[in-house]
């Protein structure tokens, strides 16, 4: 009886109003599909319910958000409708634990859903975890490469912008957040032009190599090393050059025995991994 009705609903759905405002039971008809049954899909859709997490459990919310990538995987692209509300909903829940669990598994949604509802519904939530806490953010930030290769490139190029606010934390204790950003940059060096590179990704790439923390700094030294192979492998070579003689500049004429040494962990990193003709190294 259930899918019977499930299927009647389906079979009527193309005779639903043009019209953008939903009566209750119009709107009710939107969250039907034939994958699993229904009511126990209306009962996961009911779990964000502000009023079920105050008298049934505090972390239900959490645990919806959880199992939503799950949920979305087995129900199909094409009953997205079915869940888009309710991820919205979680996206902006007031516990941060619950944003955090979706900023983690964004990147997955984004594969389940294809390109183009990853760019309508999920790069305004993405664009709104970027600017959340740290505890949120790092979840992106984790999963940055993973998320942006899924995007068109020019939109993935809005992003250049602001990798620089990856930089500010709440806590500037918090070094693990920079030494990530290093890893996700070394990743992303292999989804932007040489221009981009050396127009964004280098500063940010030459502040992480001068940062207070060791750890930080020893993923920068690679980070340096392979933008330097990305670079000379470019057809215009102006940009290694360019890259190489900021390189001497700023650290090994550095006024600082660390920044001195610096130069040389680089000059090691790209000796040891090839990224350049020893004759252009010597």
């Amino acid at each position: 009886q259930s899918m019977d009705s499930t299927l009647h609903y389906i079979h009527n759905d193309s005779d639903l109003s043009t019209n953008s405002s939903f009566s209750p039971e119009e709107e009710r008809k939107s969250k039907v599909q034939d994958v699993v049954p229904q009511a126990l899909l209306d009962q996961y859709l009911s779990m964000t319910d502000p009023s079920r997490a105050q008298t049934v459990d505090t972390e239900i919310a959490k645990h919806c958000a959880y199992s939503l990538p799950g949920v979305a995987l087995t129900l199909g692209r094409q009953n997205w409708h079915c869940l888009k509300d309710t991820y919205e909903t979680l996206a902006s829940d007031m516990q941060w634990k619950v944003r955090r669990t979706l900023a983690f598994s964004i990147h997955e949604l984004a594969v389940i859903l294809g390109d183009q509802l990853t760019a309508g519904d999920l790069v305004p939530v993405f664009n709104g975890f970027l600017k959340d806490l740290d505890e949120v953010r790092i979840g992106v930030l984790k999963h940055l490469h993973d998320f942006l290769k899924l995007l068109h490139v020019d939109k993935r190029r809005e992003y250049l912008y602001q990798l620089q606010e990856f930089l500010v934390t709440d806590n500037s204790r918090n070094w693990r957040f920079r030494a990530e950003l290093a890893e996700q940059l070394i990743l992303l060096l292999d989804l932007y032009s040489a221009r981009d590179i050396y127009d964004y990704l280098r500063p940010i790439a030459f502040s992480l190599c001068a940062d207070k923390v060791s750890s930080v700094r020893w993923i920068s030294y690679k980070l340096v090393s392979e933008m330097v192979k990305k670079l000379s492998m470019a057809s215009t070579s102006t940009f290694v050059v360019d890259l190489m003689n900021e390189l001497v500049e700023k650290f090994c004429r550095c006024h600082k025995w660390s920044g001195r040494q610096t130069f040389v962990f680089i000059c090691q990193t790209i000796s040891e991994d090839d990224c350049l003709p020893m004759d252009q190294f010597a």
